[in-house]
């Protein structure tokens, strides 16, 4: 049910003028009257999307740890949702930073109940976030785990039972499994090779029951960038198949750590194509009454596949790099054309099955859907083009990874097309109040932009230090650091130094240690913030995560977050006239600031920041020095 304006509308006035003087009397009066800091960088902030939303403009809008940014573009998104009738959309960079955003006590929850809003918020989650009924029944068959019998007996009545579906609600979140392991995960939640439109569980799903629930909203829809993404690259797709769009319709897009954006939106453009998946399609619609010539057809086509991932694996370049580049031999180009032309002839096997009843309905569409996608996506591998590739690790599985090189275009086309207004909001859009490197990455040719700064002052309540070290020395130090007690979040640059870094550590060592990946991640982090363990890894919290007080008191960074050297990044470079600062000095100023960003959230934070340097990372000291918030001392 819509709620009505925050304040009133009247005749002589439009509704942004009545916005604008409403937001005036909540920052100049209500707040501090309710014990707020007047800030003016806030209130600065507040006005300045005001102008936007009027104006349906893209805007940058950077403003420093304590400014209070989702106070300042929540009001005026609430009160525009409302005008408009549409909901605001607010996608955050991850699905954690979704939980800390609507959790208990958190901003949406402080709002709330300030003002009295009776706020409509709902959840959109990306759709690996969920479980799937027809994965868990399979990991079942295959396994006696213990985690699925949990996962199992937790799902609501009405999933097991025939009778009227009334009552059913949403269940199936990712966040609702903590002790399951991101690998366990893997195992049962959706994946894209489920045709959930053919599935005859679709009504009890999970998934399903959010996606009707959420699109009800209508004052605030909250969902990740790469779930915005994928409703951005889908949407005409899923309408001309008769389809309901994966959001509903809003009247604006706040992107709430929005320079993250650009790989949301790479990875929401990407293919896929596995080993293991082809064979797992092809058995699925195996069954005693097919005809000869489509079971050789079938076994034909996995002696090929087989024999094209055998030449990748023999073509890729090793590294160290998770994104491992492909030499693309002749062979293997010749065997992935070969692969191409024998599923074209395979399929059309397919359809006089289809007509013999030989293959159950939804096992047919699940294959013709799947190999439709495997056909297209290994075309964009072989033949010449602008497509990135790479072989990447993805669920402990070997996978070949498609990704055209620019999204720019896409972007300028599908969002950036001036129908709705577009918040960037974060702490880091600009290298010294220059947005460029944001708005070229994104293909933005117009927009409004500003800078402030924090509040806090620096000098006081935090120092940086930095180690001058070998490489190999790197992981002794960051252990000793532990010694001093402190509560402290340990980046790394990739999952697989992190990884490293969990088999260096001594099998007695005495601390409290959680990595990421081992259990769900938003209950890892309330629990670092409520002091259950010592010391938080990760490779992924670089952003976003918000841990005040004695939560966090020592940031310690292993290597300074250049960009990898992977196929990815290697395309970028290969388009730039200079590399190093239109490339890679600006994507690690960028993220190194928001690692030092995660220690001094409030007025009353205080701590360390530790910069682990080799020889070379010190040897460009001066490309990054001038961006850290006070000087760095020697340890």
């Amino acid at each position: 049910m819509r709620q009505p304006l925050p304040f009133p509308l009247t005749k002589d006035k439009t509704f942004f003028e009545s916005l604008n003087d409403w937001i005036g009397d909540v920052f100049y009066d209500e707040l501090p009257e309710k014990g707020y800091d007047l800030r003016d960088e806030q209130i600065f902030m507040s006005f300045q999307i005001e102008q936007a939303l009027k104006e349906k403009a893209v805007l940058f809008a950077e403003a420093g740890v304590g400014t209070g940014k989702t106070m300042a573009y929540l009001l005026p998104a609430i009160a525009y949702a409302r005008y408009t009738g549409k909901p605001a959309l607010i996608s955050c960079a991850d699905e954690t930073l979704i939980e800390q955003l609507v959790k208990k006590g958190g901003d949406v929850d402080r709002l709330n109940d300030l003002f009295d809003l009776n706020l409509d918020v709902r959840l959109a989650k990306s759709r690996d976030q969920y479980l799937c009924l027809q994965r868990l029944e399979g990991a079942k068959k295959r396994s006696d785990a213990d985690f699925l019998d949990d996962i199992e007996f937790s799902l609501p009545e009405f999933v097991n039972k025939t009778y009227s579906m009334q009552n059913t609600y949403p269940y199936g979140e990712r966040s609702s499994y903590p002790e399951v392991t991101d690998e366990e995960w893997q195992q049962v939640n959706y994946h894209p090779i489920q045709n959930c439109n053919a599935c005859e569980l679709r009504n009890k799903c999970g998934q399903t029951i959010h996606r009707n629930h959420y699109r009800q909203a209508t004052d605030l829809v909250i969902c990740s960038h790469d779930f915005l993404m994928e409703h951005i690259w889908t949407k005409e797709t899923r309408k001309r198949e008769g389809q309901t769009p994966l959001l509903p319709e809003f009247s604006q897009i706040v992107l709430d750590e929005g320079h993250l954006l650009e790989f949301a939106a790479q990875r929401a453009l990407t293919y896929e194509v596995q080993e293991s998946t082809l064979q797992d399609v092809t058995e699925s619609i195996l069954s005693d009454g097919m005809r000869e010539k489509t079971l050789n057809m079938i076994e034909q086509t996995i002696d090929l596949h087989n024999e094209f991932f055998r030449l990748l694996r023999i073509h890729t370049v090793k590294s160290a790099e998770d994104r491992k580049a492909i030499t693309k031999d002749p062979e293997l180009v010749h065997v992935g054309k070969l692969l191409i032309r024998h599923i074209d002839l395979m399929m059309e096997e397919f359809v006089f099955e289809g007509e013999l009843f030989t293959i159950p309905e939804y096992e047919l569409r699940l294959a013709e859907e799947y190999f439709e996608q495997y056909t297209f996506s290994m075309r964009l591998f072989v033949e010449e083009g602008d497509a990135v590739t790479w072989l990447e690790i993805k669920d402990e599985i070997e996978t070949l990874v498609i990704m055209p090189r620019l999204v720019t275009d896409i972007l300028d086309e599908k969002l950036f097309d001036g129908k709705i207004p577009i918040i960037f909001s974060s702490a880091t859009l600009s290298i010294q109040k220059d947005f460029t490197y944001l708005s070229d990455s994104l293909g933005i040719d117009k927009y409004q932009s500003f800078s402030v700064p924090s509040p806090f002052d620096y000098e006081d309540v935090m120092k940086i230090f930095k180690h001058p070290l070998e490489q190999t020395q790197k992981f002794e130090r960051v252990y000793d650091l532990f010694s001093t007690g402190d509560q402290s979040l340990v980046l790394f640059t990739s999952k697989m130094e992190m990884d490293n870094f969990k088999k260096s550590l001594p099998l007695d060592h005495q601390y409290t240690i959680e990595f990421e990946g081992d259990r769900e991640l938003s209950t890892v982090v309330k629990e670092f913030q409520e002091g259950k363990f010592q010391i938080l890894c990760s490779y992924h919290l670089w952003e976003g995560l918000d841990l005040p007080g004695e939560a966090l008191t020592k940031v310690i960074i292993v290597d300074l977050p250049f960009p990898p050297k992977d196929p990815v990044f290697d395309a970028k470079r290969k388009f730039s006239n200079n590399p190093l600062e239109e490339i890679d000095l600006p994507f690690m100023q960028l993220r190194i600031q928001q690692g030092i960003g995660r220690l001094i959230r409030t007025s009353n934070d205080y701590g360390e920041i530790h910069l682990l340097l080799n020889e070379d990372e010190l040897r460009v000291e001066h490309l990054w020095e001038t961006i850290l918030p006070v000087p760095a001392e020697n340890f």
